[in-house]
């Protein structure tokens, strides 16, 4: 499997998946980063199959429309999102990208159809989980309650899974879901009440 990391411009990360052999690919999140993944998906020669967004918020989805015409791609969110317009998913779904799975896991709290998408050993987590920190959820859609308990389903995944966030906040660009657990503040064992109100500090 091919797997790179972008960040052409600001902070926002994107993702190119790809297998290697059959040359079809997909791309996480495409935000600022469209002039980039074009020319690497030329370059390499990569069908783009499918643009799909960890959630709906524009810096995430700035992308999706260049790149969907350009390369002829559909464009995957869930089901709740504004921007299922060609294929919509839910929990536990998967998407097949020439050999490779995606698997999509629902953790709304920052929006309500934010999505983490599980591939082999590496997760990624959108706005969901950041390396040292969470999403916010003082924004419109945000619901402390729901990030509970996506975050509870995330800290349930083998401690060796890589994560891979939506922004470049952390001290670096990846993670493990064990790093986290022990470093990560927002992680840290709480009641659904205490969490809440530590959301709101």
């Amino acid at each position: 499997m091919f797997f790179k990391q972008i960040k052409h411009v600001g902070d926002n990360f994107s993702y190119i998946i790809a297998d290697e052999t059959s040359k079809e690919a997909a791309v996480v999140d495409p935000s600022f980063n469209a002039t980039a993944i074009i020319q690497f998906a030329n370059k390499q020669n990569f069908r783009i199959k499918y643009i799909i967004n960890t959630h709906h918020h524009r810096d995430h989805t700035e992308g999706n429309e260049r790149i969907k015409s350009t390369l002829n791609s559909k464009i995957v969110a869930h089901k709740q999102s504004r921007n299922a317009k060609d294929i919509a998913v839910d929990e536990g779904e998967i998407l097949k990208v020439g050999g490779i799975s995606v698997k999509v896991l629902h953790t709304p709290g920052h929006t309500p159809d934010s999505n983490c998408l599980l591939i082999d050993r590496k997760l990624l987590t959108g706005d969901t989980l950041f390396i040292g920190e969470c999403g916010r959820t003082d924004i419109s859609g945000g619901n402390s309650k729901d990030m509970y308990y996506s975050l509870n389903k995330l800290k349930k995944l083998d401690d060796d899974i890589k994560i891979y966030p939506g922004h470049d906040y952390g001290v670096k660009p990846h993670s493990t879901i064990g790093e986290e657990k022990q470093t990560n503040y927002t992680l840290e064992k709480r009641s659904l009440k205490e969490f809440i109100e530590f959301m709101k500090e």
